[in-house]
């Protein structure tokens, strides 16, 4: 199958701040948050993207063109809601200070399987509707582009990490040992066999080797000689 680059927006005023931002509209990079997706942005330039696919919030967005205005090419860039932010209902727009004291925070901890937020949706939900929403595009962008295609899905902090425990086999009451950065980059192939993580939380380092594309097949007992240089 094809390749995914999961990217973190950068960092917002919201994350500065402490606020639990949701799908609050209008909440957009800070100057670090700028420099942490021109950064990204600079690493994936050596990689020829094929799209990038970004939630529809502001923050992803701005992440989302300054790795399109680093590519060479044109990739397709649409917008897919089944990417946005968990619908924290009425948990949006509070500190994390004042929901870690909630009845409701050792649940989002420990069990977050079990979770519905008030008036919002369950994590349950949220992971199902954005692994699909991945494995929709990466199908798509293989069938269109050949097994070599890489893609970008620019996207959240809980989104991405429930992405990542689904292809790592982890229940999603796992999912909280996952640490996913402002604009950093998990890498993700699926197979007709199993996904394959080859990198999670990532915020340096070179990517060219993606553009050789990755090797199918078995995984190598031993662990292998690594990406072709």
């Amino acid at each position: 199958m094809a390749t995914v680059l999961l990217v973190r927006h950068g960092r917002t005023t919201a994350n500065a701040t402490g606020l639990l931002a949701g799908r609050t509209a209008g909440v957009r990079l800070d100057d670090v948050g700028c420099d942490q997706a021109a950064l990204t942005a600079d690493r994936l330039a050596a990689v020829p993207l094929v799209a990038v696919v970004s939630s529809p919030l502001e923050r992803c967005q701005q992440t989302a063109q300054y790795i399109l205005d680093r590519q060479v090419g044109t990739p397709y860039a649409p917008v897919d809601h089944g990417l946005t932010e968990c619908d924290y209902g009425q948990w949006q727009g509070r500190t994390l200070a004042e929901l870690a004291t909630d009845d409701l925070w050792p649940k989002v901890q420990t069990q977050p399987s079990a979770v519905v937020f008030p008036e919002g949706e369950s994590m349950a939900e949220m992971q199902a509707r954005s692994v699909a929403a991945i494995r929709r595009h990466d199908a798509a962008f293989e069938a269109e582009h050949g097994p070599e295609a890489v893609w970008a899905a620019v996207s959240h902090g809980d989104i991405i990490k429930s992405i990542l425990a689904d292809a790592l086999g982890m229940h999603l009451d796992l999912f909280q040992r996952i640490t996913v950065g402002p604009a950093s980059v998990s890498i993700v192939r699926y197979s007709a066999d199993r996904p394959n993580v080859y990198a999670i939380n990532t915020e340096a380092g070179e990517l060219s080797w993606l553009s050789k594309g990755i090797q199918s097949g078995d995984a190598p007992v031993g662990g292998g000689a690594g990406h072709r240089a």
